[in-house]
């Protein structure tokens, strides 16, 4: 996916087989996701599709899942995210964060109890759990893009997602489908929310409609959110309403 991934398990030692068991089966459904959805590589289903080698109905029944994910998003977003934009299927900005909480659900969850908490982080996109009761909670650092390793924001979560989308990292990776030139305006976006595609869908979009922009936050219902615009400016919300600082 071009990017790191870790996982993290609060726990005692005893705990420590179950969880190498679950990483494994993460890294294994993550490296099989990854050669279904991959643009970069020709043999993927999505690449061959694309070419015509390939139809929906006989790929992996997940491209179907993705694929109707896709087109809701698409919608709840009015265009801002379009994985067809190109003329052909390319998930590549939805798949990330649903395959990181696919696992994380699948593996990782059901280690609580056993466990404190559990988490995993996929190129700056967090997921986490924390099991009701215990005395944890996650402390998570925004990276300030305009100063490399220096943080610009810090949070304290037990469950939930954050999801950073910009142009620190990758410079203009991010296209707006409406026009096919890069989105320029927000050097980074992190959204909090319940669910990591939530987190990562919106952060997305919020890269796409720009920094002067925040009319989606009214229909996103995530918990918060900050812009940090390309020439330094910020603006951050709660639920759908804008914090300003005088």
């Amino acid at each position: 996916m071009g990017t790191m991934v870790s996982i993290h398990c609060v726990g005692d030692e005893d705990t420590r087989p179950l969880f190498d068991e679950a990483v494994a089966g993460c890294w294994a459904d993550l490296d099989e996701i990854e050669g279904i959805f991959s643009p970069f590589r020709e043999t993927s289903q999505v690449r061959r599709i694309a070419a015509g080698e390939l139809s929906l109905a006989d790929a992996d029944p997940r491209v179907r899942v993705v694929t109707q994910a896709c087109t809701t998003w698409r919608e709840r977003t009015d265009g801002l995210f379009d994985p067809w934009w190109k003329g052909w299927f390319d998930p590549t900005g939805y798949v990330k964060g649903w395959a990181i909480e696919s696992v994380a659900e699948t593996y990782l969850a059901p280690l609580l109890g056993l466990s404190q908490a559990v988490g995993i982080s996929a190129g700056g996109d967090v997921w986490l759990r924390t099991l009701d009761g215990a005395d944890w909670s996650w402390q998570i650092g925004i990276a300030d893009p305009h100063q490399r390793g220096a943080i610009i924001a810090t949070l304290s979560l037990a469950n939930g997602a954050v999801a950073t989308s910009g142009t620190a990292e990758r410079g203009l990776h991010i296209i707006d489908p409406r026009t096919g030139t890069p989105a320029s305006s927000i050097a980074s976006a992190s959204v909090i929310a319940d669910s990591l595609v939530t987190a990562d869908m919106w952060a997305t979009t919020a890269v796409v409609a720009g920094f002067e922009d925040l009319s989606w936050i009214s229909t996103a219902q995530v918990r918060s959110g900050l812009l940090v615009a390309t020439d330094g400016r910020t603006r951050r919300w709660v639920g759908s309403v804008e914090l300003l600082f005088q």
